[in-house]
């Protein structure tokens, strides 16, 4: 539950002129005068490349990220970019008024904690959740990648300004976790008549965000997620909750795989794929952000939630065996003879065999990336026993080495 009779702090302004002040930019960071200036460019049909890199020239610190970023694995790049221009030319247009903008917003902001917000927490979660869009984008033919990633990072930049505008210096005793969501912005609405995503909403458009960005910034109903047309929508709500499971304390493993089954149609062995090809991305990026990344920590967290999914599933096999069953566990043999427990235990089987191979498909794939000497590789090793012990015991519930007993 969230604090937490603040009322009397301040007085509550009613949503609609709130809104309105803030379209008109009251109360929003000032960006870089080149980030605005990019965005002028940027739209201008008529402008050149050239005439881009006169305005980046004059913040050499953005130019010398612009050209290494071009260079990164971000962009995949054969042949290096040795000058501005050429960096102009493989980000594009569109892209680097997006990422000047991005990367502004990011430095207008401090590091640290001020008061109960942890800025480089907010970053962190936000750069996974980023790279992660990113690396979904190519699933859906509509969404360009390098647009993801700057929708994934922003995705919750309004809770940045609903902070410098009331919290700040006033209510020290709140929860500014971005999870749950829902009940976040419900608390945000009942304290302040807004929510920090109406606030991003404006805070977007006066930006001169991309209207498709801007749409995602409307929360989604979960029951909705597979109907919305938006597929841009889609791919960043499966990103926050993957960046959700990766940070939030209690977030089971399996709803990665389950989640991203259910919005996208996609099996456990890509969704796999992309948690992990996070971990080999954040560090270049985190670095264009002036971020500080612990990525070790941040992977063995994520083999802890592996390993406690792994746990779960041996109770959930436990169970199967005692249930309808003698106090002593049977032999397999035994239960061959037996009906009623034989069925349950293919009842069983089937229900935990999914997440099963997803926990086990992600200890195998990890473990063939990492170093078995070294502590994540040592760790991992031990998930992946594990892992293989549980997949063995499970196949000699299946259908294949048990036949459905015929009905009495």
């Amino acid at each position: 539950m969230r604090k937490h009779g603040v009322n009397s702090i301040m007085t509550k302004e009613s949503e609609r002129p709130l809104l309105e002040k803030l379209e008109a930019g009251y109360g929003l960071p000032v960006l870089s005068p080149v980030a605005v200036k990019l965005v002028e460019l940027a739209s201008d049909e008529c402008s050149s490349a050239q005439d881009l890199v006169k305005v980046i020239e004059k913040d050499p610190p953005l130019a010398l990220r612009l050209v290494r970023l071009a260079n990164s694995a971000f962009f995949n790049p054969r042949v290096p970019i040795t000058s501005l221009t050429q960096a102009v030319m493989r980000i594009g247009f569109d892209r680097l008024r997006i990422m000047a903008l991005s990367i502004s917003l990011r430095e207008t902001f401090p590091l640290g904690r001020v008061g109960p917000l942890d800025y480089e927490k907010f970053w962190k979660v936000s750069l996974y959740r980023a790279i992660i869009s990113k690396s979904l984008a190519p699933y859906c033919k509509s969404v360009d990648p390098e647009e993801a990633f700057v929708a994934g990072l922003i995705m919750e930049i309004g809770l940045l300004i609903l902070f410098d505008i009331f919290i700040k210096g006033k209510m020290e005793d709140v929860s500014l976790n971005l999870e749950p969501l829902e009940d976040l912005l419900a608390w945000e609405r009942e304290q302040f008549g807004v929510d920090h995503r109406e606030v991003g909403i404006c805070a977007l458009t006066y930006w001169k965000f991309p209207k498709s960005i801007i749409q995602c910034q409307c929360p989604q109903a979960p029951e909705q997620l597979e109907t919305i047309s938006n597929d841009l929508c889609k791919i960043l709500e499966l990103a926050r909750i993957c960046s959700q499971v990766l940070f939030q304390e209690g977030s089971g493993f399996n709803t990665i795989f389950r989640q991203g089954k259910k919005i996208l149609g996609l099996d456990h062995s890509v969704m796999n794929m992309i948690i992990l090809s996070a971990f080999d991305q954040v560090d270049q990026l985190a670095s264009e952000l002036n971020l500080e990344m612990h990525r070790e920590r941040d992977l063995l967290g994520l083999m802890e939630k592996a390993n406690k999914a792994l746990s779960q599933i041996s109770e959930r096999i436990a169970q199967g065996y005692e249930k309808d069953g003698p106090r002593s566990l049977p032999t397999l043999q035994g239960i061959a003879q037996d009906h009623t427990v034989a069925n349950t235990l293919q009842a069983v089987a089937h229900e935990i065999r999914n997440p099963l191979t997803a926990v086990g498909g992600f200890a195998r794939k990890l473990a063939s990336m990492l170093d078995p000497h070294s502590e994540e590789g040592k760790y991992i090793n031990v998930i992946l026993d594990e892992a293989l012990r549980l997949e063995k015991l499970l196949s000699q519930m299946t259908q294949d080495q048990y036949p459905p007993c015929p009905p009495s």
